[in-house]
């Protein structure tokens, strides 16, 4: 039986010459730093400087992610990444009834303004790139960051950034949703509106194919449904009156990188060739940053192993190789433990040094886009290319991305990619290392970060006096005028960020800003669940 590719296509035992038959490299390639960017969005790329190297960090409270983040720092991290705990991510303060069991588990809690301060205590703002993983309240998170920044001196327009800010992915993949597509769309695009005034440097939004990755989708699949949902919010702006050269240079994408490393490279080159010609041809771009894809990437947690973990060193070290070969603007490697729990700081440490080893003792950094030319890679780019333009057709088909959500088109897909690689792992067909194949029945043992169960009375106990000492009048006008902005509909409503931003500094909590949005936009159902 003839090898398949992740995402099905033919794998050659040889890819010949005559794959290339009739190719033209300068409409395929270009140059590096130039349209269509298959070899990459920057001329010199690594060259120059390496990638931006980010870890994912953020457990219990503030305080003490605010030291792992001074840690990542002194071992060298160029850039950090919060990873917040589910109630933040849902909009749910750390009191509430929906919190519970929760609070500082997968990320660190952040309830208002004073945790934000902690988080950042003692970090220049003006100084450090921050990326944060939240979606449906991240224009919260990124106006308490710019409040702290402003508190530190900084001025806003020095601020350099991303929130990820993409929901369309939550109702494919992941479930962190609270208001319905439609409006959620309206938020996104009032963050646009806002960053392009207050923030301009910040990336305001990072269109996400990881977790839908995780979830079991193919590289096709990946690619093809986080572009279809990037022409999506492209429109909702448009449609909201914004020039798409006033936006676009600030869209970002965030991707998985897995263990098949060829594949892998191929899909990157194909995604920005993709993107590329649908912003010049289908949304009239003119710049060229419009048109450049720029992605942050992360090692895929979903192959990692409870079984034999340190085994996931290797495992990491070639995800993180491959998107270095795909030309990722930055990336985040995954610390070995990670399927057993947080990481340790040692672990994090080790994951880190990963990626300091490609960038400084290798010599994948020498040259621009390495691969470029390969008969296995540039067939695997233009296979792949292929298939995401079928899969993003079927998705136009239905009316675009969000009619595809909610006829469950895209959940649909990932769910039977995912049934499939399950079949094939329990058939021993793909071999996981240590899992169906090469155990060992002594493992040595790891010491694993534990989380603090105190941490939610902790978190209460921190609001209960916060509610106590502000102005609650002066929070209840605020929420008012935020309601009275989210009522406002149409080509000339009011952006929602500005009064939200007066609600924050006035010590509203994150639970009570997402309240006040739910009472006017409501609450998503999805369909399986009605």
């Amino acid at each position: 039986m003839k090898p398949e590719t992740e995402s099905g296509l033919p794998f050659d035992p040889v890819f010949a010459p005559e794959v290339l038959d009739g190719w033209d490299p300068a409409e395929r390639l270009g140059s590096p730093g130039e349209y269509p960017y298959t070899r990459g969005v920057y001329p010199n790329m690594y060259t120059g400087r390496p990638w931006t190297m980010r870890q994912y960090a953020g457990f219990g409270t503030a305080k003490e992610s605010n030291e792992r983040y001074h840690q990542l720092i002194e071992h060298g991290s160029s850039g950090l990444s919060v990873a917040f705990d589910l109630p933040t991510q849902m909009g749910y303060d750390s009191d509430a009834p929906q919190a519970s069991g929760e609070v500082g588990k997968v990320g660190v809690a952040i309830d208002s303004i004073e945790d934000m301060r902690i988080l950042f205590d003692k970090i220049p703002l003006g100084e450090v790139s921050t990326s944060m993983t939240i979606n449906a309240p991240a224009a919260l998170l990124m106006l308490l960051y710019e409040l702290v920044a402003e508190e530190q001196g900084v001025d806003s327009a020095k601020l350099t950034g991303t929130i990820q800010n993409d929901v369309l992915k939550e109702y494919i993949a992941r479930g962190t949703y609270i208001y319905p597509p439609q409006e959620s769309l309206r938020l996104a695009t009032d963050i646009f509106g806002y960053c392009a005034e207050h923030l301009p440097r910040w990336n305001t939004i990072s269109i996400s194919g990881y977790h839908m990755a995780e979830a079991g989708a193919t590289p096709a699949e990946e690619i093809a449904f986080t572009l279809s949902n990037g022409i999506e919010y492209v429109r909702a702006a448009l449609a909201a009156g914004q020039s798409v050269d006033q936006f676009a240079p600030r869209l970002a994408f965030f991707f998985v990188s897995r263990t098949s490393l060829l594949e892998e490279v191929a899909k990157f080159r194909a995604a920005r060739r993709i993107w590329a010609r649908l912003m010049r041809d289908d949304f009239g771009a003119e710049n060229p940053k419009s048109q450049m894809l720029r992605f942050h990437t992360q090692t895929a947690g979903v192959q990692l192993t409870a079984q034999q973990p340190e085994v996931n060193l290797v495992r990491v070290a070639v995800q993180g190789l491959a998107a270095v070969l795909g030309g990722t603007q930055s990336l985040h490697t995954n610390a070995f433990d990670e399927a057993l729990a947080l990481p340790s700081e040692k672990a994090a440490r080790l994951a880190l040094r990963t990626q300091q080893v490609l960038a400084f003792e290798t010599d994948v950094a020498k040259t621009v886009d390495p691969f470029a030319g390969s008969y296995a890679v540039e067939s695997l780019t233009d296979g792949i290319e292929e298939r995401v333009l079928e899969l993003m057709g079927r998705v136009e088909e239905m009316g675009g991305a969000v009619q595809a959500i909610e006829a469950g088109f895209q959940k649909n897909e990932i769910e039977n990619s995912a049934y499939r690689i399950a079949q094939d792992i329990d058939s021993g067909e793909r071999v996981v290392v240590g899992l169906n194949r090469y155990r060992s029945e002594t493992e040595e043992r790891v010491e694993l970060l534990r989380g603090d169960p105190a941490i939610e009375q902790q978190q209460a106990e921190r609001l209960a006096t916060l509610r106590r000492e502000r102005d609650n009048g002066e929070v209840e006008r605020c929420r008012d005028a935020l309601r009275k902005a989210a009522e406002t509909t149409g080509d000339g409503h009011e952006n929602v960020l500005l009064p939200m931003k007066e609600a924050l500094r006035a010590r509203a909590t994150v639970g009570e800003v997402c309240d006040t949005l739910r009472e006017v936009w409501g609450v998503y159902q999805p369909p399986d669940a009605m």
